[in-house]
Formats: C-alpha cells, structure tokens, sequence
C-alpha cells in the first residue's frame, strides 16, 4: 500500500544495515554476556565492542555509557538517580521538556524537592540568563532538552553548559556543592554532533528508535565522578545502574546506528534543509494564515510545526490518515491526552491555536513527491474539514 511517512521525530524504521548487525544475536550468538562459556564470552564481547564504538563516535570514554531501554528510561535514571543523592535538593527544568523529564520532575516535587520551570521565548527557545536566575544554595540539578520533540527548536546547550561550567567553579571555591547538568537529546542525536570533549554535560539521554536503530535500546551517558543511584536492583550489569541482562543484540544495533548517523549526518542535514525550505513556502502559498510553531532558523531541517487556524489538528491528523498520510499532533507519548500541549502553550499560543496543530517531521526516505502529495491532501482535507465547520455553525 501507498504510504507518505511524515512522522519521524515520533520514531523511524530500523535501518537495513542496523538489521544485518543484529542478526547474528538474535539465534546464534545467544548467549547472556555474564556467562564464562563460549556464547556468554561472544556476547559480551559484542556488548563491549559496541559500548566502545558508541563511546567513540561520542567523544567520550566507554565506561560513561550506560546502556537502557530508550529515552524515557534514561531521563527518568538521570533524574531520580541523581535526587537520591540529594534529598530535599532544588531542580531547574524548562517548560517544554518532554514528559519523561517534565514527570520525573514533578514527582520528584511530590517527594518533597524544590522545583523551578523554566518558560522558553516566545520562539521556543530557552534564555540561558533564565536559567542562572532560578539558580539557588540548594540547586543540583538543570535539564534542559536539546531539541524539541515537538517543534524542533534548537536549545543552546553548549552556552549553557559553559555558563554552568563557571558557576561550578565559583561554588567549589565557595565549598558549595557542584550543580550537575543533564540534556535529553534523544532528537538531536540525528542532526547535531554530539562530543562530550566539547559540552560539560553530566548527564545526557539518546534513544535508538529516533536514529533509525532498535526500539528498546538507548543509553544514558554518565560523566565520571557523577553520584547516580540506580532505580532498582538485581546484578551488577552496567556498573550496578542498569541490573538485568542485557539485550546485546538490540546495543549492536544501537551502535551501528550511531555509526551511520555520522557518516549521514552532514549531507541528510542538507538535503532535508532543502525539503523544508520547499515545505514552508509551498504551504505559505497555499495556506496564507497558517503559523509555523518554533523558530523558523534555530530547529532541526527535518521539523515543520504549524497551526492551522479554525481547525482540529486532530481532525487534520485523521482525514490525511485516510489518504495515506501519516503526521502527528504533538508528541506521540502523550498523543492521547486531549489537553492542549504543554509545548505550544509554554510559547504562550492560545489553546485554540494548539489543538490546530500538526507536526511534520521528514526523514531519510521522505522526498520532494511525498511533500507534493501531502499539499495536496492536506488542501483536499482542510476543505472538508472547513465545509463540516460551515455546516455545523449553520445548524
């Protein structure tokens, strides 16, 4: 069947090549990487292969990467491994974190921590003055997204990491204790290159179904000398943060994804800035009052977030299922809350404004055709939809 897959930021295919790596693992090569007999030894050389393979592409040593289930495991171990360490601490977050983060965050809230949100801009970005403003005594931790899962803005993660860098050294000459700095960048894996010689973050979240890898598979880097707890217990897997056999054949394929996300990155970053310049203005032309969400420079090529004033963006989604198209309304963790996103309204846009939204995100198989034949169903639907409308406020 005809299909036009316009939801990648949501999550992507498994690259053939990501496929080829993994099989071995899966029938042969078997064996749990704890185990001293053969299979056990091939195994666990594989995990350790990988491990060093990811730590090379990132920048960074290989006993830094702890291998989970994809991002919401690592933000969630980042977070509430860290605030075992700092009862009743203060933790800053921005407002458009993704529920991962944001939950997390609140929960740890409930248990008695300080918490301060940080607003964006109205375009979307985080003010790295706003975030040295919330900074106080009691201060541990600040997570601060990279890039948005929603609008694809880009946050300056590197002035903040650097910003922080210096208040660190001020508060260790002070005898306070150092704030640590954790980023999701579980949507910046495929766009920004990630080298940890170059950013001070502490903590930092990918997710391997956003990078064309394996669901089920991501890592949580852990910078050396960071007092991470682990969530629950069992073996000493993971340096005792992550306990439970490891899925050694999901890690394969997480680090060849990695490494093809770095030899791709530079000239799939092109080719979708080219997509996206075409995008926006074939849409502008067609549709004059729509609202690009975000900052139109500073976000990934392959997002475009807009609203489509007076109609359902939910409606939007499902009538262009119907010819074959697939976008998104938000962010698919939370795709069935009915309330406006927490993203959109962050930025200061109207309820009604949010729930007209709809998320376009491209990825290695989009090309030219498909965005020709999605204007065109999104044109043949938003008639339908405003008919609909008409005859409803006739009625």
């Amino acid at each position: 069947m005809f299909n036009i897959y316009l939801d990648f930021a949501s999550t992507t295919s498994v690259d053939p090549q990501v496929v080829k790596a993994m099989a071995p693992y899966w029938t042969d090569i078997f064996g749990n990487p704890s185990n001293l007999y053969e299979i056990g030894r091939q195994a666990f050389s594989a995990l350790e292969k990988s491990r060093d393979s990811i730590a090379k592409n990132l920048n960074c040593l290989s006993e830094e990467i702890i291998f989970t289930s994809g991002g919401t495991e690592s933000c969630n171990l980042a977070l509430q491994g860290l605030a075992r360490n700092f009862p009743q601490g203060h933790i800053i977050i921005s407002a458009i974190e993704h529920h991962a983060v944001l939950n997390s965050a609140n929960y740890l809230k409930r248990q008695g921590f300080d918490l301060t949100i940080v607003k964006p801009e109205k375009n979307g970005i985080i003010d790295p003055q706003k975030i040295k403003d919330a900074i106080c005594d009691k201060t541990f931790l600040i997570s601060v997204m990279w890039v948005n899962n929603e609008i694809g803005t880009i946050q300056p993660i590197k002035k903040i990491s650097r910003m922080l860098e210096r208040i660190n050294q001020q508060r260790i000459a002070r005898a306070q204790k150092k704030i640590y700095f954790h980023t999701d960048a579980c949507q910046a894996g495929l766009y920004i290159k990630i080298d940890f010689k170059k950013i001070t973050a502490d903590l930092l979240s990918l997710n391997g179904s956003k990078i064309y890898g394996p669901k089920g598979a991501g890592i949580l880097f852990v910078r050396q000398k960071t007092p991470l707890a682990p969530l629950f217990f069992g073996g000493d897997q993971e340096l005792g943060l992550r306990p439970g056999t490891q899925p050694v054949a999901l890690y394969v394929g997480l680090a060849k994804a990695i490494e093809l996300v770095e030899n791709l990155r530079e000239k799939e970053n092109k080719r979708l800035a080219k997509l996206q310049n075409y995008l926006m203005k074939k849409l502008r032309q067609k549709f004059p009052n729509i609202i690009l969400n975000g900052d139109e420079k500073k976000r990934i090529a392959a997002n475009v977030n807009i609203s489509v004033p007076a109609v359902e963006g939910e409606a939007l989604s499902l009538m262009l299922d119907e010819e074959a198209v697939m976008v998104a309304t938000g962010s698919a963790c939370a795709s069935s809350d009915l309330k406006p996103s927490h993203v959109l309204t962050a930025l200061g846009i109207s309820d009604e404004l949010a729930h007209s939204s709809i998320r376009i995100t491209m990825g290695r198989s989009t090309t030219k055709k498909d965005l020709d034949y999605f204007l065109i169903s999104l044109e043949k639907v938003y008639k339908k939809l405003k008919q609909i409308s008409a005859i409803t406020e006739f009625l």
